[in-house]
């Protein structure tokens, strides 16, 4: 999946919680957002593309997913958090080289030629991941630990980042062809930025075959590198990107404008973004993969880097001055992006409601993140009676009716979309607020279930408002516009 994901340090927001972030871009997949009891877990997973059989463990806990509506591909369950408020993001599409490749292949599915023939299993993948770890694992770091032992085992059949948090730690997870991979915990002070590439541009294999305070990889993975002369790196240095990853082309079309993007947002004044002195331009290779913020973040400002077109740049496709240069790199915010969430993981919330999921489904230039509880025994149907026909009664597709029509008629449209996503996040903050208070005094956390009831009947009020507007003014500049008074 072509996604970009942001992951915020503990003492990089501005609550002290840890948030995990990415864009789900698809292939325009519906999506809804749903709880998981341990009774729906299943015992025996079957993987759909790669045809693999795994046996789970028998006592899973209760999680958050954001499926696929229609599952002939598979479950792709996106993003969750589960019963002990631990989060998890699967996955981030990344870039490998040939080298690595040929060293370690992808594990794919082989169907048999003959009947004599046996197919031969793939491996795991983003379809997977999520349903295999999240319902299983206590801290991030176990994350890491149940994930790459799992890649070990069966392999894989793609090449992905995926990210873990609790209350504590953030930790990034990158595979390394078909069956290595490697792990390093987020500087608490620190934001990931990740656009489909390789990310991690530094990393201590003494700590990671040593104490493992933060770092973690495949048990040979310095004999993998030596064997087959995977460091390109000089004077003593290791820069996983350079070993692991790619600085293609299209690297420079694709990926690396969005890095740009979100490190010009993130340091505007620690370091020179733009002019002809800039330390990074858009195709520049060796944009950081951590930054020190030079403010602290709240989830609004993860939403607005995940919203991100190029705006204040020459490059914006909406921009109404014709720069030469509109439209030439991929946005963050596109139209294929089937749901974002921001999983935040808030220490000093009552243990029952530490973990709120944002969502927003649909591009996320123009649609609205709606903040909820996420151990709740079921979510209301707006978020997860979500079917595979167009309808205003799901977030879903109001989200995604707002988008088409706002796209085409952008410069008026965009007042009714700012207003739309501020009131969601204003009077969903407001919520959050009020019920973090009734729970902690009463104890009650059966309570968050009202509160996301609350919060939905919200967000479809505003939804169906905001869509009401767009509509009317796409309406007013259809191209077959006419009045009789007209000449």
């Amino acid at each position: 999946m072509p996604c970009t994901t942001v992951l915020v340090g503990r003492d990089a927001s501005n609550d002290r919680s840890t948030m995990i972030a990415r864009t789900d871009d698809g292939h325009i997949d519906v999506k809804k957002l749903i709880v998981v009891e341990p009774k729906d877990q299943p015992r025996k997973y079957r993987g759909v593309n790669s045809h693999l059989e795994i046996d789970l463990p028998g006592e899973p806990m209760r999680y958050t997913a954001c499926p696929n509506v229609d599952k002939k591909d598979g479950i792709w369950a996106a993003t969750g958090i589960n019963a002990v408020n631990v989060g998890m993001t699967a996955t981030e599409t990344i870039t490998s080289n040939p080298r690595v490749l040929a060293a370690d292949p992808l594990v794919e599915y082989q169907k048999a030629k003959t009947r004599r023939e046996k197919d031969v299993p793939g491996g795991i993948g983003e379809e997977d991941f999520l349903v295999l770890v999240l319902p299983y694992i206590h801290t991030a770091r176990e994350g890491v630990e149940r994930l790459g032992a799992l890649l070990e085992q069966y392999g894989t059949y793609e090449s992905n980042g995926i990210a873990f948090n609790d209350s504590n730690e953030i930790w990034w997870m990158e595979t390394i062809g078909g069956h290595h991979w490697m792990a390093r915990r987020v500087p608490d002070d620190m934001v990931v930025i990740a656009p489909n590439q390789f990310g991690m541009d530094a990393f201590d294999l003494d700590d990671a075959f040593g104490a493992k305070k933060a770092h973690l990889c495949s048990a040979d993975l310095r004999e993998f590198i030596a064997e087959n002369h995977l460091d390109l790196n000089q004077n003593g240095a290791f820069n996983p990107r350079d070993v692991f990853g790619s600085h293609t082309d299209m690297d420079h079309i694709y990926n690396t404008p969005r890095a740009w993007f979100m490190g010009r947002y993130l340091t505007p004044c620690s370091h020179r973004w733009d002019g002809p002195n800039a330390e990074f331009n858009p195709e520049s290779d060796n944009i950081p993969w951590a930054l020190v913020p030079d403010r602290k973040l709240a989830a609004e400002d993860v939403k607005y880097l995940l919203s991100g077109h190029f705006q204040g740049t020459p490059f914006n496709p909406y921009s109404s001055q014709d720069t030469g240069k509109r439209g030439m790199y991929r946005s963050i915010g596109i139209n294929r992006t089937g749901v974002t969430s921001i999983c935040q993981i808030r220490p000093d919330a009552p243990d029952a409601v530490k973990g709120v999921e944002w969502i927003c489904f649909g591009s996320t230039t123009f649609d609205a993140m709606l903040p909820v509880y996420a151990n709740v025994p079921s979510l209301p149907g707006y978020l997860s009676s979500v079917t595979l026909d167009t309808s205003t009664d799901t977030f879903y597709w109001g989200s995604r009716l707002i988008a088409a029509l706002a796209d085409a008629h952008y410069a008026t449209s965009i007042q009714h979309i700012e207003r739309y996503q501020n009131a969601v996040a204003t009077k969903g903050r407001q919520l959050i607020l009020e019920y973090d208070k009734k729970i902690a005094e009463s104890g009650d956390s059966s309570l968050a279930k009202e509160a996301n009831r609350k919060l939905c009947a919200m967000a479809k009020e505003q939804t169906i408002s905001t869509l009401n507007k767009v509509l009317l003014d796409a309406t007013e500049h259809m191209k077959n516009g006419y009045n009789r008074a007209d000449n």
